[in-house]
């Protein structure tokens, strides 16, 4: 007699068990991935897992294929490089946010996905052709969208250009994953900084019209939305009645910068202000133009004064910023995370700088001693091969 065991035969119950003791998503993919019944007695989409420290997307190895939809992932807490297929985001997709772990993902057609590149759950948001300000779309000849301006100006938008102009950030108000739950997503158009929002089933996106323009980043904070200006500024949209409610906090500090971000720390209010410089490289008689980070400047929102106020560390926390929902998490509760830092990632758009190459501006930023660690990750070129 056989004293082997076939783990493929053990109870559901027990799978279910195990299974919900496992507490980092990659343990837990692992473990749906040994064989089918083990992945047919557990859940695609967790529900116990705790919060977990964002995977880092890297921009596409030099040499990979344009049709390649391999996708690779830095893991900061131990610093290795996980390969993902992701159909959604080839060469013909770009990205516009990245929230609760789901990918927001354009095409050259008016339809917006989200997927969950660890669980490959997909859904949609409302498309492109129901904003507001779109008046027209022709899927076939021309291929092109009509835009209306606050002014009644009209101007038609190539498909292409609308995947990549049209629409900066889009971010979540709870996790997307969450099934019994229902959320809303807000967008950052691109050129105008305009906002517009839609609920979890929703057909079409509504315009946020109170708010300023010019917005540049908002964060999910206390049942609303927080967007800040270029110059500081925050809008509080609440969203959750038949129309939304706007209200300004009027800060006295007009910041400067390249780009701002807003982060929710505890239960503070974070306004990180990002540097750029331009570098400018003669190459066989081509200017190549690059940016690279130089500086971050934090403020915290004082709300007795109504103003931003400079700090100086993080309070042990870590933050990461780009083109992800801006998010702070304890560096001592992940192992390799690095406390008082800024973990950012490239969400250039080359409508901010003409001409400006980008798509490579990753690295650790120390408040504390002002310097930059530029992420010299595994060298992808040997993924992929020569």
């Amino acid at each position: 007699m056989s004293d082997s065991v076939n783990w493929s035969d053990l109870p559901p119950e027990l799978n279910e068990t195990i299974a919900k003791k496992l507490k980092i998503h990659k343990d837990y993919i692992r473990f749906r991935s040994a064989c089918s019944s083990w992945r047919n007695s557990t859940l695609q989409i967790p529900n116990h897992l705790p919060y977990q420290l964002p995977w880092l997307m890297l921009p596409r190895a030099t040499n990979q294929h344009p049709q390649s939809n391999t996708r690779c992932f830095l893991s900061v807490s131990d610093h290795k490089i996980h390969s993902i297929n992701v159909p959604e985001d080839s060469d013909h997709h770009r990205r516009c946010g990245s929230s609760y772990g789901w990918l927001v993902v354009l095409d050259e057609t008016p339809k917006i996905s989200i997927i969950n590149p660890l669980t490959q759950s997909k859904q949609e948001l409302p498309p492109l052709s129901s904003f507001p300000n779109v008046t027209c779309c022709l899927k076939e000849i021309g291929r092109e969208y009509t835009i209306k301006t606050l002014d009644d100006d009209v101007y038609t938008c190539s498909v292409k250009e609308m995947r990549d102009s049209f629409i900066k950030k889009v971010v979540f108000s709870s996790s997307p994953s969450n099934e019994d739950v229902d959320y809303y997503a807000l967008a950052i158009l691109n050129q105008t900084g305009d906002l517009a929002y839609c609920r979890k089933g929703d057909k079409r996106w509504k315009f946020i019209d109170e708010a300023n323009s010019f917005c540049e980043d908002v964060v999910y904070y206390k049942d609303c939305f927080y967007a800040v200006s270029k110059h500081g500024t925050i809008a509080k949209c609440d969203v959750n009645g038949e129309e939304p409610n706007v209200s300004f906090i009027e800060t006295q500090r007009q910041v400067g910068g390249d780009m701002q971000y807003i982060v929710k720390l505890k239960d503070e209010l974070l306004l990180v202000t990002r540097y750029t410089e331009l570098e400018f490289n003669m190459d066989q008689n081509k200017l190549d133009i690059v940016y690279k980070t130089s500086e971050f400047q934090v403020y915290k929102l004082a709300m007795n004064e109504l103003k931003w106020e400079s700090v100086s560390d993080l309070d042990g926390h870590a933050l990461f910023l780009g083109e992800n929902s801006s998010m702070a998490f304890c560096a001592s509760d992940f192992p390799g995370c690095k406390p008082d830092c800024i973990y950012f990632t490239d969400d250039y758009s080359e409508w901010n700088y003409d001409g400006a190459n980008g798509n490579h501006d990753l690295g650790v930023y120390d408040l504390g001693n002002g310097s930059i660690e530029v992420q010299v990750y595994i060298n992808q070129e040997q993924l992929f091969g020569r």
